[in-house]
């Protein structure tokens, strides 16, 4: 079946995996890519689909209605699949407003956009909207989010996230718009933008440079290989249930502290370092503020109903991605400084 999906944030960490996976997968399907290439967005993450027929790119800022509804009028947008925003949780302390225009404002402003091209006749359109587990807040010692968790969003991000979600479901209650929402646990994997942890250890070990740790570095998250939430995505996106939410989880959880310890030993060994020349880099700072203790999803509603499940643990995992990155130091460095950014001029022309 034909379907026009725009796909938001396409050009980000988690919205390119999933934009190669689909334009390979379903030839079919004319995939839509919206980004406004903001300082996370990197049009070279898609170098090896950006010549195929059924993939367009369009430079959106979500936030701006009127050119965002035509979009959808142009390319007859069938399904969105929304990922675009703003997630760093540490910008989101700095700069709450940019959090509450992008993840709030535009996330309506593309609610608002289908609801108004699609008319009352909602057959084959589906409103997509991936969010994080962050709206669910802390956890102490023992326990999962499930998706019935009473929502207790701490930070500015988290906050932003959890007033998009709502504006999801009141659209669905209020419109009958078709939507699917899921939330995540912490992602990691290729193409991730190097503030988060991960990927900036990987680059600061490389490079001999300190590892900041917050307090002890006893925080505890779980962790999702970014191709498992692309796959996720894409069995709820053609078997989930209309107005219900999905967890999505890696059943991977790690101390910071000891998830740091993984990385120095894997890139040590990678780079042929002796065993431990890292160690000396971690460097303890002040923790930060509404540092939420624990994050672990129970995904088991996704794995019964729908048949998904992670394909890798994390020690797998891990070595995949230090290996990338190490195989991959040129996207390192054109990201770190902000040499990427002229990719987008080159391809598309001077904006």
């Amino acid at each position: 079946m034909k379907k026009n999906i725009l796909i938001t944030g396409g050009a980000g960490f988690i919205g390119s995996h999933l934009v190669r996976l689909l334009v390979h997968k379903y030839p079919t399907y004319h995939i839509v890519n919206m980004d406004v290439l903001t300082y996370a967005g990197n049009l070279e993450n898609l170098k090896e689909i950006e010549a195929k027929e059924n993939y367009t790119f369009v430079k959106v800022d979500i936030c701006d209605f009127e050119t965002v509804k035509q979009t959808f009028i142009t390319y007859k947008i069938d399904a969105v699949i929304h990922l675009a925003a703003e997630s760093h949780v540490d910008r989101s302390i700095k700069d709450p407003f940019s959090f509450a225009q992008t993840n709030v404002m535009g996330t309506l402003s593309l609610l608002q956009a289908a609801k108004e091209t699609w008319g009352s006749d909602f057959t084959n359109k589906l409103f997509y909207h991936v969010s994080t587990d962050e709206v669910y807040g802390s956890l102490g010692e023992d326990g999962l989010f499930t998706e019935d968790t009473a929502y207790d969003p701490h930070s500015p991000y988290a906050a932003s996230k959890a007033s998009s979600d709502h504006f999801v479901r009141a659209f669905h209650d209020t419109y009958q718009l078709p939507v699917v929402v899921s939330n995540c646990s912490n992602n990691y994997g290729s193409y991730q933008f190097p503030e988060k942890l991960i990927p900036l250890f990987i680059n600061n070990i490389i490079h001999n440079k300190p590892l900041p740790v917050y307090g002890k570095g006893e925080n505890v998250r779980d962790w999702l290989f970014v191709n498992d939430h692309a796959r996720a995505i894409d069995v709820i996106f053609h078997k989930g249930k209309i107005g219900e939410t999905y967890n999505i989880g890696g059943f991977n959880e790690w101390k910071n502290i000891d998830l740091i310890n993984v990385i120095i030993k894997t890139v040590d060994r990678l780079l042929g370092r002796e065993a431990g020349t890292s160690q000396k880099l971690i460097t303890y700072i002040t923790d930060r503020a509404g540092h939420d203790f624990r994050y672990a999803i129970d995904s088991s509603k996704l794995k019964e109903e729908l048949g998904w499940e992670p394909s890798l643990q994390f020690e797998a995992g891990i070595e995949k991605t230090v290996a990338w990155y190490l195989e991959n130091q040129e996207w390192l460095h054109n990201i770190t400084s902000g040499d990427y950014r002229a990719y987008y001029d080159k391809m598309y022309g001077v904006d």
